[in-house]
């Protein structure tokens, strides 16, 4: 049975900071990409985008093991393992000058940080459940938005003050006072009586279950839909704002705004969430991505670019309904496996990434000198999600007859 469903601001703060990490690793670097890129030999500015995407593998891939195994040992032994991969990834990141070995300690960092991201997730799981655990979700997200608010500024103050490695020393402090805070205030959310008893075959037996739930799965390709459409304009951010419109100096700030959009949606989400159902919120969300992306495209498949003004715009009330749907789909995902919360989140975790990095490395190729493709890509990917939600509700309508 569950626990008494109560807000616990110091849990959701540090819940928050946890997946923090990965937004801290990824939104940080943005302004010094060109910079890491030159250190490092690339010679196409294209190739600097995947010092953003390649983390995501990794983050996909190492949920599967930290996921897994913490159903059977805790969530905490496995946040502290993934931190220490952490580590040894920054350092490899920072003294490299080799292109494959940057992305290879990319891939590494983004193993590693799949611990508190992915886990963060399944102690939600283990203390909550239904529209509140929908509504919980949003508030970390909300304050988790808080870093894309200031860390691009972040990065751009440290590379203009010191270089582009002092942006992966900041982190690596942030994320010892994290981990830290993380030792001495929370409790493990996964007593030894609900731990499943380790075995050989205990990822595939968590493999089977999870796609026994259709909801579970079809909710997890949704949300690699829209997180891989996402994911390109994180790649692509730094080459839209700084070389196609020429706002380099303004770029933290334009990022800072349009993850305030985010923030807002998600606060509001968490306000009504318990009220309309996840189910409805993230439904009407979802119709709304689709079509703002492809009123886009019909207004400028044969021009340029618009001014930075309409961009924004369009972006602002894009991501405004992404604030609707991020929360709300992994709520949905992971609402029936709570009895398999640790393997669970990480097979979602790690399917929703298969999908999302191979989307945004493809549509990213084609971002070069306009932003249609970005929202092409938006377009496609939205109007297939709302397949699959209609599916849904006709599934849904039928079995109740």
């Amino acid at each position: 049975m569950q626990k008494a469903q109560t807000f616990k601001f110091e849990f959701v703060a540090l819940m928050a900071s946890l997946m923090s990490l990965v937004a801290l690793s990824i939104d940080a670097l943005l302004p010094a990409l060109p910079d890491i890129g030159a250190a490092v030999g690339v010679e196409t500015s294209n190739d600097n985008q995947l010092f953003i995407t390649m983390i995501f593998l990794g983050l996909g891939s190492g949920q599967l093991v930290f996921g897994t195994l913490s159903d059977s040992f805790g969530r905490k032994p496995l946040v502290y393992i993934g931190f220490l991969i952490f580590i040894i990834a920054s350092f490899i990141c920072l003294f490299t000058k080799s292109f494959e070995m940057m992305i290879l300690g990319r891939v590494l960092q983004g193993v590693g940080l799949s611990s508190p991201r992915s886990l963060s997730l399944s102690m939600i799981r283990d203390e909550f459940s239904g529209d509140y655990m929908a509504k919980i979700i949003s508030i970390v997200v909300m304050f988790f938005i808080l870093v894309p608010v200031i860390a691009p500024t972040l990065g751009q103050f440290l590379l203009y003050y010191f270089n582009w490695k002092a942006i992966f020393y900041f982190n690596l402090i942030i994320g010892v006072l994290i981990m830290l805070w993380f030792l001495k205030r929370q409790p493990e959310t996964l007593p030894k009586e609900r731990r499943i008893k380790f075995t050989r075959h205990m990822f595939f037996d968590g493999v089977k279950e999870f796609f026994k739930y259709k909801e579970a799965v079809a909710f997890t390709a949704i949300s690699g839909f829209i997180t891989g459409s996402f994911l390109v304009y994180l790649s692509t951010s730094q080459q839209i704002f700084q070389v196609q419109y020429n706002l380099a100096d303004m770029f933290p700030y334009i990022f800072a705004s349009l993850a305030i959009s985010v923030g807002l949606a998600t606060y509001f989400n968490s306000r009504f969430v318990v009220r309309f159902g996840m189910f409805n919120m993230a439904y009407f969300s979802c119709f709304a991505y689709a079509a703002i992306s492809i009123l886009y495209v019909i207004l400028f498949w044969n021009s340029e670019n618009p001014s930075i003004y309409m961009l924004l715009t369009f972006f602002g009330l894009q991501f405004f309904a992404v604030g609707f749907l991020f929360g709300n789909l992994r709520a949905l995902a992971l609402q029936p496996l709570g009895h398999i919360a640790g393997i669970g989140a990480a097979i979602n975790g790690f399917l929703s990434t298969v999908i999302a990095v191979p989307i945004a490395n493809y549509i990213g190729s084609f971002v070069i000198d306009s932003v249609l493709p970005l929202f092409i890509g938006f377009s496609i990917f939205g109007i297939s999600s709302v397949i699959v939600f209609l599916i849904l509700k006709r599934k849904s309508k039928l079995s109740s007859l």
